[in-house]
């Protein structure tokens, strides 16, 4: 039989196990749900820039140069008028049979931009395109998952639905 002693000893060890166990169980829901990264200013911008320099090089007549945007890679996704693209040559030629003339390219315009971080390597950005052309002024939303590579911040998926007037 356990003496008095030895039964204080055991309960005060399970008190204490069962205390590390709420310990490590709070810290792994903080972990969770406290972001890695706070938003910074910097990242926000970097992300903005990217987005304007995009619209610079569209309203160019420059698709390569609007793709920059975009990671080079066969992991890149876009999704579009329930079409799916997986890599970017994918999209490249997508871009290219699409939009073959300045005409069809118009003049491109991102609005209503709102750029959330979510770590300190990526971030989601919701917007609105419209494109002003001589016949028609096509436009809708988008939402992209633009990731911090090597090379910079670029998207890495990419959903846009066209609206109709």
């Amino acid at each position: 039989m356990r003496s008095f002693v030895q039964r204080l000893r055991h309960k005060r060890h399970r008190h204490n196990r069962m205390r590390r166990v709420r310990s490590f169980v709070l810290l792994c829901t903080l972990a969770a749900v406290v972001p890695l990264a706070p938003r910074t200013q910097p990242d926000i911008e970097s992300v903005r820039k990217l987005l304007s320099d995009q619209v610079k090089a569209w309203n160019r007549g420059d698709i390569e140069g609007f793709m920059k945007g975009y990671w080079n890679s066969d992991s890149t996704v876009f999704v579009s008028g329930g079409n799916l693209s997986r890599g970017y040559n994918q999209l490249l030629a997508r871009y290219k049979q699409t939009y073959d003339t300045r005409e069809k390219m118009g003049r491109l315009e991102f609005t209503d931009l709102a750029i959330r971080t979510i770590s300190s390597r990526a971030a989601i950005v919701t917007g609105v395109f419209r494109l002003y052309r001589s016949k028609d002024q096509p436009w809708g939303r988008f939402t992209l998952v633009v990731e911090k590579k090597p090379e910079g911040w670029r998207i890495t998926h990419d959903h846009t639905s066209s609206a109709t007037d």
